[in-house]
């Protein structure tokens, strides 16, 4: 198991540790529901170090960029990012990422799943036919996630960077807490606010960041975040997890990412996601909320009334915020309706459930 430069930060603080895309990674410290509190509620500090970095430069950066992926990337500009996916050619999801644009034309990172590391890399170099300068970065880049609603203003105070007013899907590059070339993006995956911080394990940086970032919020109820909270707030956001909600048999216009697959160009599987958007597709993701009593898992079967097999569950859990059970699945493109009654097969019993929209309330 490969651990992160904060590993031993976390043991030291009691973390509830386990594997999880080849990291030793924390999953609770105080408990999951405490934690999802903290950040729907306050402020709480996620190592996602075990992400993955590329960085692409050259000319022809961007027009290799535009061939891999499924947004528009020619619309970014720098300090600005996107949220897109590297498609297939079988209409599946190779992964999906964030695009950072650097330089306009020129530098951009690319910040990809942590168990896809090696896959994209792969899949990337070998659509690079014009020789984009390729570094992975992965393993040299830390990266903490601050999220909730006083996030910005807990570490506005370690930067002369405008992180208080710091826009959706921006990113600002300065010096942060004495350490120099931070990159402070607001790209977050709770739905709750705050940025994530990118910058190189050296010099003991990864203490130094840590460190400046407990001693300005912990008197203001900072807390450190584990994986296991960080599932249950994207979820109740309706926001997709690789290898659970999309993959390499899912296409984008099945998961209602629709929205970041533009046909002004051409990518890997163009011209089925235009026939899908054209002629509508057989399934689609959609959210639900348990009527009757029970928490759905994932692999779970949806079934209509009669006992007919729908689809199946991809994600699930008892919302803290919400306090009922909520979840996510691919059902036939006729029950996706709002307020579809569907039933979910826990152990031997269908429970009722309906479709809602994202994200929950």
């Amino acid at each position: 198991m490969k651990n992160t430069p904060f590993t031993n930060k976390h043991i030291a603080l009691g973390a509830k540790m386990a594997a999880f895309a080849g990291y030793n990674m924390p999953i609770s410290y105080s408990g999951i529901n405490d934690e999802h509190a903290t950040v729907r509620n306050n402020a709480g500090v996620f190592d996602v170090s075990h992400m993955g970095e590329f960085i692409l430069k050259g000319e022809q950066a961007l027009d290799l960029i535009q061939r891999v992926t499924s947004n528009d990337a020619s619309k970014l500009t720098a300090g600005k990012a996107q949220y897109s996916c590297l498609p297939n050619n079988e209409g599946g999801i190779v992964d999906d990422l964030l695009v950072y644009c650097i330089e306009e034309n020129k530098v951009y990172m690319l910040v990809v799943n942590a168990s896809n590391i090696e896959k994209d890399w792969n899949w990337i170099s070998k659509h690079n036919t014009n020789g984009v300068e390729m570094h992975n970065v992965s393993d040299k880049t830390c990266l903490l996630a601050i999220q909730g609603p006083n996030a910005a203003k807990i570490l506005q105070p370690l930067t002369d960077m405008d992180i208080l007013n710091l826009k959706y899907y921006t990113f600002v590059k300065g010096k942060f807490a004495g350490v120099d070339n931070v990159l402070v993006s607001a790209t977050g995956y709770t739905g709750a606010g705050g940025v994530e911080i990118y910058f190189e394990d050296k010099d003991g940086n990864a203490d130094k960041i840590w460190d400046a970032i407990f001693a300005a919020g912990g008197p203001q109820g900072l807390k450190p975040i584990g994986l296991g909270a960080r599932d249950t707030l994207r979820l109740e956001m309706g926001f997709c997890l690789y290898g659970n909600d999309i993959d390499d048999a899912t296409s984008p216009m099945e998961a209602g990412l629709g929205w970041i697959t533009k046909f002004t160009k051409d990518f890997p599987s163009k011209a089925l996601f235009l026939q899908q958007k054209n002629e509508g597709v057989h399934r689609k993701l959609v959210g639900f909320e348990m009527i009757e009593k029970g928490i759905p898992r994932h692999d779970y079967e949806i079934k209509d009334f009669s006992g007919a097999i729908i689809g199946k569950v991809t994600s699930g859990t008892q919302s803290p915020s919400l306090g009922k059970a909520i979840g996510i699945g691919y059902v036939l493109t006729e029950y996706a309706q709002l307020d579809t009654p569907i039933y979910i097969k826990v152990r031997d019993k269908l429970l009722e459930a309906k479709v809602v929209k994202f994200p929950f309330a």
